[in-house]
């Protein structure tokens, strides 16, 4: 594994390759790939000629991408980013609930407002702040509102992304089962009474982990 620049991969971070991204986030590979090149070589790492970044820029990426949908030039997107950071002193500002929550728009301009602060994006399209907003309330935070966890299906379902364990590779529950293993043998012909038997996993368990793979 080797680092790029400053950003040192510690354990609990979470490891996310492109593949990874786009499975958990649900976004399409090749601009998952396009936006990593733009925003993270200095947040990220090679492992196995694959880039890689963390869970904290796996919640970033998303809040970028859609203001980046939203026709915000990257160069704009990224002198808010850079601003951000230096106020919170924190490489992931996006990633923070209080400074998203604060997101605002109107017909004509993206802006971030807080604690007298405000920082403009000017796009070419209307964001969509309920995206983001939506995909906030899937995330659990510790007490400083930096995102912990993040439910990909919602917190009704049992799918857990958690760089505490396994990697950060989704799981099912409290378990370390990953949903690819229940998938597999569903697609196998097993019936979900048998895997619930096999691996200690309640029915509603089994179905989320079906759930999620059909739609990754």
């Amino acid at each position: 594994m080797t680092k790029t620049l400053q950003h040192k991969l510690e354990l609990g971070d979470g490891i996310y390759t492109v593949a990874d991204i786009s499975e958990i986030l649900q976004l399409p590979t090749a601009k998952v790939r396009r936006w990593l090149a733009a925003y993270w070589n200095q947040y990220s790492w090679t492992i196995d000629r694959s880039v890689a970044v963390s869970f904290q820029a796996l919640v970033e990426f998303y809040v970028l991408y859609h203001l980046g949908e939203a026709g915000i030039p990257t160069k704009a997107v990224i002198r808010a980013k850079t601003a951000l950071s230096e106020w919170f002193n924190t490489p992931f500002p996006f990633a923070q609930k209080k400074i998203v929550e604060n997101i605002q728009t109107d017909q004509y301009r993206i802006y971030l407002e807080f604690e007298g602060h405000i920082v403009s994006l000017d796009g070419t399209k209307q964001l969509n702040l309920e995206f983001i907003r939506q995909f906030f309330h899937k995330l659990d935070f510790d007490q400083e509102s930096i995102a912990l966890r993040f439910w990909p299906r919602g917190k009704e379902k049992s799918i857990v992304v958690d760089p505490q364990r396994q990697f950060g590779h989704p799981v099912i529950g409290t378990s370390n089962i990953y949903p690819e293993t229940i998938y597999g043998l569903y697609q196998g012909g097993e019936s979900i009474p048998f895997i619930c038997s096999a691996y200690d996993l309640v029915e509603k368990e089994v179905q989320d982990a079906i759930e999620y793979c059909k739609a990754a």
